[in-house]
């Protein structure tokens, strides 16, 4: 949260705006102070019990009732529309709500000390998972003995762990960084009690009125992390699709919007990824299908560059669906895109400063900004998923 002292910005957190604390400055940059709450002395109606570590990975906004916290979402959104792309939201955004416990499937964990948990904020020292309420019980209680496992065999510091599960939670796949310990010990211990050989999961997705659509994914692929969300988030962005359009599905990844897309809207969609491990992930799911997904295994950029647009008649590309990296699209990468001059672009975003960014340079580049909406992908976080649409002026 966002106070001043003596003309100085300070990020304070811990605090709910509308309250007074007081707070200890623990960092000094250029233009911002860093501080953390040390006491509340006038508490806001919105402020409820925090878990066992307020510090603990993805629980800096556990300290705010739910109902507050999706209404702070929607207000960052626009402040970031305002303030980084000088832009107007179409309308007012509201943010889809999550159940708070258990919502996450896929994770990334370490292992210190013999212990297996998410890091504290700005530390390298573990927490417990099960008290931030993100994994399901079953899933703590198998990571319980997996920790367990590995102190037995003198592998405390065995360093990363990947955890991925299916939307049922009846696959579990975890993969173990444990630099040259043997294989077979590490296959063992990953595949039996409550955990899936690996390493795949596979989800089946079913939107609206859409047969099941299964889609495999290795531990290593990216995919939306939230359970509750997921298919609402998949039907929202089926949904901005014009029926029987060209669509280029940029940063694809396992093809969980790219296939909906072609079964849903009759679309002929060209996906493309840039990572092995999904683009791998990609194709499978696409042959699997049927659908007419053609799966690129490439960058972005490289993708773009290679692609011309077409003279006269129809866009070869109609619409575009991004879900870029926090980090949004490269220079290179919206060069390529706003080159395609499609009727829409679709845009799925993580994090709301590079989607004002992005959204700055496509309202430059001709696009007017027609429509914004969230996703509370991750509860008792700062972060908010949304997708932006634009439409070609």
């Amino acid at each position: 949260m966002i106070a001043r002292a003596g003309g100085q910005i300070v990020l304070v957190a811990g605090a709910i705006p509308g309250e007074t604390v007081t707070a200890r400055v623990v960092r000094v940059a250029k233009s911002v102070a860093y501080a953390d709450t040390i006491s509340v002395d006038q508490p806001s109606a919105d402020r409820r019990a925090s878990f066992d570590d307020p510090l603990c990975g993805g629980c800096s906004y556990a300290h705010i009732t739910y109902l507050r916290q999706l209404e702070l979402k929607a207000l960052v959104i626009a402040d970031a529309c305002a303030r980084i792309a000088h832009l107007d939201l179409p309308s007012a955004v509201r943010v889809a709500a999550s159940p708070e416990m258990g919502y996450r499937m896929r994770a990334r964990l370490h292992v210190r000390d013999g212990r297996i948990g998410f890091f504290r904020e700005g530390t390298h020292q573990i927490c417990d998972p099960r008290a931030t309420g993100q994994l399901l019980p079953a899933t703590c209680d198998r990571l319980e003995r997996l920790a367990a496992e590995l102190r037995s065999l003198g592998m405390g510091h065995a360093g990363e762990i990947e955890l991925s599960e299916n939307l049922e939670a009846s696959e579990r796949v975890v993969q173990v960084d444990a630099g040259p310990a043997d294989a077979r010990t590490l296959q063992r211990l990953t595949t039996n009690d409550g955990f899936t050989p690996g390493p795949f999961v596979t989800d089946v997705v079913t939107v609206g009125e859409s047969p099941p659509i299964r889609l495999r994914r290795h531990v290593m692929s990216f995919f939306q992390g939230n359970r509750y969300l997921l298919k609402a988030l998949v039907a929202h962005v089926i949904g901005q699709l014009p029926v029987g359009s060209a669509v280029t599905d940029l940063y694809a990844g396992v093809g969980l919007f790219s296939i909906p897309a072609a079964i849903m809207t009759s679309a002929r969609v060209t996906a493309v990824e840039g990572d092995r491990f999904a683009a791998a992930d990609l194709s499978a799911n696409a042959r699997e299908s049927g659908a007419p997904v053609a799966a690129v295994h490439q960058s972005v950029e490289t993708f773009l560059a290679r692609v011309r647009p077409q003279t006269g008649g129809a866009p070869a590309v109609q619409t575009i669906i991004l879900d870029p990296p926090r980090t949004g699209l490269s220079r290179a990468a919206l060069d390529g895109v706003v080159a395609l001059h499609a009727d829409t672009v679709v845009y799925v975003s993580c994090d709301v400063a590079t989607l004002a960014r992005d959204a700055r340079r496509l309202v430059d580049a001709g696009y007017s900004f027609s429509r914004l909406d969230a996703f509370d992908l991750f509860p008792n976080t700062p972060h908010v998923e949304t997708v932006a649409v634009f439409a070609l002026r």
